[in-house]
């Protein structure tokens, strides 16, 4: 075919005519086989968005996308439909999801922001067992898990106490584990290529929690369990083991595959918006009582007119002020910051705030599993999806057909309310870097997502 079209050319050049030839790739799949998808991970996976679970965030999920774009290879793809455990309604599960509207504060004013979608009134009683999209003998493709950690693979009965891993899991019951469950999906549908996404839920309960857990990656299981706090980070030798265990899974039938990496997660909406000097003293009169306030202060903290550091308390229950590089959380009460004092006669609680401790052990725990899944996917042969650089690169800032997306909470357009997770926008751009990468690895020329087609943030 090439040499048609050279001749073509040539032909058209002597004779000069002007050549209209249009060369097009044919969309392949290249070394791997796309025929049988199965989606492996957490609520990033599932499709989670707004602070919920909900039946338009699942149908926008980037395992939806990757096999949108899977189904239009010309050899080898995907086929038998993409089955997932979805809601009936768009309310939330099993909390109401938040849209953008209008709070009355503590000083009169009204401002715009994230309000639990009206009318909600409990989980539908059908949610927790219900779900309206599944194929042949109980078929699902997508089995991400909202809240599932690495550590928690191998807890027996971890179905029975989470409540969306209960809604379709085949074994619920006090001794079969995540790693059993997947093992049975796995077997049942015998999947030619997967895309894993575990780990973040690792470190981000210990983030989210304001490093009130133990971060050293050190922490014990509750007596008599193997489960890990919520709040703990996950020790290093617990996450090695069960990860490897995921992926022997998921490559027993010989399928492909993608790992994909932790982002840092300090690095998103949830951990950035409300700044950590965002402390206004507009007259000097409150430059003085602050500081009169603490004249017999230890810690001898600084005011002046313009943006400070608020007063904070640390992980040793200490009150200073917070130091360039810390981070408070996105849901740091604004009304009592407002009304109550905290931050300036009062500290933020320790739970609301990340110290630069913190922060390193995040981020140092990040990094180790993330060189582990590095070398798991070199050693099974497994596309690498490098998520944890690309989300940085999201968050200064990218440019996809014209329109900018960032990480800025509500306008950035590629996180949704919740501060966490991701717009459907965002989902189509995460699913991108996973197509251009798997491309990459596998010498396949899978299509890349109009991004613009989907949406961020609604307004109302």
């Amino acid at each position: 075919m090439r040499k048609i079209y050279l001749i073509g050319a040539v032909a058209c050049t002597l004779g000069a005519c002007k050549p209209s030839v249009k060369i097009t790739t044919p969309l392949t799949a290249g070394d791997a086989n796309f025929t049988t998808y199965m989606a492996i991970g957490n609520s990033l996976t599932a499709g989670y968005s707004d602070g919920s679970l909900y039946a338009t965030g699942q149908l926008n999920s980037y395992p939806e996308r990757l096999y949108e774009q899977f189904s239009l290879l010309t050899d080898r793809p995907a086929t038998g439909g993409f089955y997932q455990p979805l809601l009936s309604t768009d309310q939330g599960y099993p909390g109401a999801k938040l849209v953008l509207g209008y709070t009355a504060h503590c000083i009169g004013d009204t401002t715009l922001g994230p309000v639990n979608y009206p009318g909600f009134s409990g989980p539908n009683a059908n949610d927790a067992a219900y779900y309206t999209s599944t194929g042949p003998n109980g078929q699902i493709n997508n089995i991400g898990v909202p809240g599932i950690r690495v550590a928690d693979y191998p807890v027996p009965g971890y179905a029975t106490n989470n409540p969306y891993s209960a809604r379709f899991y085949k074994y619920l019951d006090a001794t079969h584990t995540p790693q059993d469950e997947l093992k049975y999906r796995v077997a049942t549908l015998h999947p030619s290529f997967f895309t894993m996404w575990l780990g973040a839920n690792d470190v981000l309960g210990f983030a989210t929690a304001g490093g009130t857990g133990d971060g050293t990656m050190n922490a014990a299981p509750w007596p008599g369990t193997n489960f890990y706090g919520q709040s703990d980070i996950t020790p290093q030798s617990v996450f090695f083991k069960a990860y490897d265990s995921a992926v022997a899974t998921a490559v027993s039938t010989g399928a492909r595959g993608a790992l994909i990496n932790i982002p840092d997660v300090t690095t998103i909406p949830y951990f950035t918006t409300v700044p950590a000097n965002g402390l206004y003293l507009s007259r000097q009169g409150q430059v003085d009582t602050l500081t009169a306030f603490y004249a017999d202060s230890t810690t001898h903290p600084v005011f002046k007119l313009g943006y400070n550091y608020f007063i904070v308390q640390d992980h040793n229950n200490n009150w200073r002020q917070a130091i360039p590089g810390e981070l408070l959380i996105l849901t740091t009460p604004q009304d009592s910051i407002t009304c109550a004092g905290w931050g300036t006669v009062r500290p933020i609680p320790n739970q609301y705030v990340l110290t630069t401790e913190e922060i390193q052990q995040i981020r140092t725990a990040t990094t180790i599993f993330n060189n582990h899944i590095a070398s798991t996917a070199a050693l099974n042969n497994l596309a690498l999806v490098d998520m944890n650089t690309y989300l940085g690169t999201v968050a200064s800032g990218i440019t996809y057909n014209g329109i900018n997306y960032n990480a800025q909470f509500v306008t950035g357009g590629a996180f949704s309310l919740d501060g966490i997770h991701l717009t459907p926008r965002g989902y189509a751009i995460v699913a991108n870097k996973i197509i251009s990468t798997i491309n990459a690895k596998y010498n396949s020329t899978i299509p890349m997502i109009d991004v613009n087609q989907y949406h961020g943030v609604l307004f109302p």
